[in-house]
């Protein structure tokens, strides 16, 4: 089974997803989508996928999300994605694709649906 993880080493629920997929004998690739942001397409593809808006997937405590604007209302779909490859700490983590499906791990169990 082949797994893609969008991760980030020091967050707990992250490397509790990545433990788990390890148990049920996943193949997973590891993407520490802080050193390597997904691009926009991916991005664009992942939300369709959740069946979320990109604000849905928007870490909107972070300092950055007002730093950066984000916050504005009126920012259109390809904004916010922009703001998300270009600012990954605003990325809500970690997401798992798997089987042409995608999960947030968030609790880390949630992921086994799309396995």
């Amino acid at each position: 089974m082949s797994v893609k993880i969008y991760h980030n080493p020091r967050c707990s629920k992250s490397r509790q997803t990545l433990q788990l997929l390890e148990e049920k004998g996943a193949q997973v690739e590891v993407i520490q989508y802080l050193k390597t942001p997904p691009t926009s397409e991916d991005l664009d593809a992942i939300l369709k996928m959740l069946d979320l808006q990109p604000r849905e997937l928007m870490r909107t405590k972070e300092a950055e999300y007002k730093a950066t604007g984000m916050d504005n209302p009126d920012l259109d779909r390809e904004a916010l994605i922009a703001g998300m490859v270009n600012t990954p700490k605003l990325i809500e983590r970690p997401i798992v694709l798997a089987n042409g499906k995608a999960a947030i791990g968030r609790p880390p169990e949630s992921v086994l649906a799309i396995l």
